[in-house]
């Protein structure tokens, strides 16, 4: 990993308010970051959408009734952004998702350092990156989903948009989705500019209710994008199987 990129996201991540992040991943499922990337490292990541040579894999979402649009899952190594943006963000999320699980009764617990969870996934068969860029076109869409890829699943997820909203695209809001038990499901469209991230759920949360906590299901997916074109850099903790 480069030492620059690695220090200044670092450094940018550190800035961030973690007490107002955490109470916004409590209270509704998702926190944005406002500008985790630069406008250069936005562009230059999208970029990277051409290279072949990073990739493992290439999904045309329409094949398997997962929308519109197409992604790629980066391969190992991971470029120095997205392996700085994975291993600097996963120690701020650990203690998040310890708690989350400790609300809802789930057992295990994660380690502070991503390398030592990313030995537990490899050591469970989940041995694949999973980290992704995203490109749609015009009418492209992005089904309601969760992204899970074996037993092993981190709970939660970032999302940087690197793309400008009414620039390079229009349509295409983040869309959160939350079923909740015994009630209608409540939507939310987070706000996102070029560069902002948003943290949100993988599969599910805990709430407080009058009688304890309780769980709800969480999906994420994005609206069509009615113009222009549009990049996404995902970042998923966990690996794949």
């Amino acid at each position: 990993m480069t030492e620059t990129i690695d220090t200044e996201i670092a450094a940018r991540i550190a800035a961030l308010d973690w007490p107002a992040i955490a109470a916004s991943l409590d209270g509704e499922g998702w926190a944005v970051l406002p500008r985790l990337l630069s406008l250069r490292e936005s562009d230059a990541a999208a970029a990277q959408y051409g290279d072949e040579g990073l990739f493992r894999s290439h999904v045309h979402m329409a094949r398997h009734g997962f929308g519109r649009g197409e992604y790629r899952y980066f391969a190992y190594p991971l470029p120095p952004l997205v392996a700085s943006l994975r291993e600097r963000l996963y120690p701020r999320l650990a203690p998040i998702a310890n708690r989350w699980h400790e609300r809802i009764g789930r057992d295990e617990r994660f380690p502070a350092r991503h390398a030592d969870y990313l030995a537990h996934c490899h050591a469970a068969g989940q041995a694949r990156p999973t980290p992704l860029l995203l490109q749609y076109g015009p009418g492209d869409y992005n089904c309601l989903h969760r992204d899970l890829y074996g037993a092993e699943v981190f709970p939660l997820q970032v999302a940087v948009l690197l793309s400008a909203p009414g620039d390079d695209f229009t349509g295409g809001e983040f869309v959160l989705t939350e079923q909740r038990p015994r009630m209608q499901s409540r939507a939310a469209v987070v706000p996102l500019g070029k560069g902002d991230a948003v943290i949100f759920a993988v599969n599910e949360r805990s709430v407080a209710g009058s009688r304890g906590d309780y769980r709800v299901a969480m999906r994420h997916g994005v609206s069509a994008i009615r113009s222009g074109r549009r990049h996404t850099l995902g970042v998923i903790f966990h690996d794949a199987a």
